[in-house]
């Protein structure tokens, strides 16, 4: 069978699974519509600022339409963050102090937030750790937050644990909205002194509700950017730990009051809106690898049948020259940057060479079709994205028509 009828054999098979995708698309477009209306958005919030920022209308009506559509108290979208690990990084430092101990309850987080506490890096660069929080971590169980160790690490000095709902570069399942909630629940019930924070990257819009974190951050250039956001973060919690983490973010005394931005707003509001379709996209896209891989041989997570709380497929190919090829193939067919030819390097922030594939209009986009891998056994590739169907369809087509992976 050539590529292109395997593929479209294999896209017949996903009918069910595609029409349940669609559906938490409508639920999500029409929540954010709502939203819109009652906030009657018009060109007015689209206009630009300078200076201060104070009063300005485009970036608070911005933030009170995240926290209503998150279903939090506040939230704060700014233009300033200049990335996830950015926005998780304002949580931490907003919100502990010395003497306090962060707990992550999913073993260790995603790797460029180790330098951050202060568990990888050089000392003495301002991480956690250099300012007097201490850290813990209790391992995963079978993939899963195990209840009895987290209970056993909590105690007062706990102020805020950390939730991680996506799976990072680990060959597990990303955690459901009503894992995590339960996780919450019970991190209350045996620490009220704690607060929880969900790193909610690769997570919004992938399902019709978002967690009841006490705060959440999430990056504009993934999920709810839309694929039309060229920068940004945000933070969603309640109301005090929103304040906290903005006094972080500019300074006490002045927190969220200031911040302006001298490019238009309208990238935010409409990738805002296009976020739940974007995310459909990029859901079947990653289905149709899943399936196809699984089909080939490959050991692939998930499944294209498994539930998904993420934008994130992994396949594990185990060999090094393989996961190098695919990533070159998934540039080559790239919209932006095609000619350029991967190869394994030293990113900041990660303890192995990472290769990565990105031919993005917004650099370094993941809600766009790209891929990445640390370069270790058992060198697994780790996709996202897609701004449409037709082309995730396309790449796929090229890689199977590639000798490495033929037919």
């Amino acid at each position: 069978m050539d590529a292109h009828s395997f593929i479209k054999q294999t896209e017949a098979e996903l009918r069910p699974v595609f029409e349940a995708f669609d559906e938490i698309e409508s639920f999500n477009t029409a929540k954010i519509l709502k939203e819109f209306k009652d906030h009657s958005v018009s060109a007015r919030h689209f206009a630009p600022t300078t200076g201060y920022g104070y009063d300005d209308i485009g970036r608070d009506t911005l933030s009170d339409i995240f926290a209503k559509v998150l279903g939090t108290e506040s939230a704060a979208v700014r233009p300033q963050i200049t990335c996830g690990t950015h926005a998780l990084s304002a949580c931490l430092f907003g919100i502990l102090r010395p003497g306090d101990t962060l707990l992550s309850v999913v073993g260790k987080p995603y790797d460029t937030l180790g330098d951050v506490i202060g568990i990888s890096g050089t000392p003495g660069m301002g991480s956690l750790k250099d300012l007097g929080v201490n850290y813990r971590q209790a391992e995963l169980k079978n993939g899963k937050p195990d209840r009895e160790a987290i209970k056993s690490l909590l105690d007062d000095t706990v102020k805020l644990v950390l939730v991680q709902r996506s799976r990072g570069y680990d060959w597990r399942a990303s955690l459901s909205v009503e894992e995590i909630n339960g996780l919450i629940g019970f991190v209350h019930g045996n620490c009220p002194s704690a607060n929880v924070m969900v790193d909610n990257c690769y997570g919004e819009f992938t399902n019709t509700k978002e967690p009841k974190a006490d705060i959440m951050a999430g990056s504009l250039i993934k999920n709810p950017g839309g694929g039309l956001a060229p920068t940004g973060g945000y933070i969603a919690g309640t109301r005090k730990l929103v304040d906290k983490v903005c006094c972080r973010l500019t300074c006490p005394g002045l927190g969220g009051e200031v911040g302006s931005y001298a490019g238009s707003y309208a990238p935010f509001y409409q990738g805002l809106f296009m976020a739940p379709h974007t995310v459909n996209q990029t859901l079947k896209t990653l289905c149709l690898f899943s399936k196809a891989f699984e089909k080939l041989g490959y050991d692939v997570h998930p499944k294209a049948e498994d539930p998904r709380n993420d934008i994130i497929q992994a396949i594990k190919f185990g060999d090094k020259e393989k996961l190098i090829r695919f990533m070159q193939l998934v540039q080559a067919n790239s919209p932006v940057d095609s000619e350029a030819v991967p190869e394994p390097w030293d990113m900041p922030g990660y303890q192995d060479q990472v290769i990565m594939a990105a031919g993005t209009f917004v650099a370094g986009a993941s809600i766009e079709l790209s891929a990445d891998a640390p370069i270790r056994p058992p060198y697994t590739a780790y996709m996202q994205g897609g701004l449409s169907f037709a082309h995730g369809k396309l790449v796929l087509e090229a890689i199977l028509n590639d000798e490495a992976f033929k037919l």
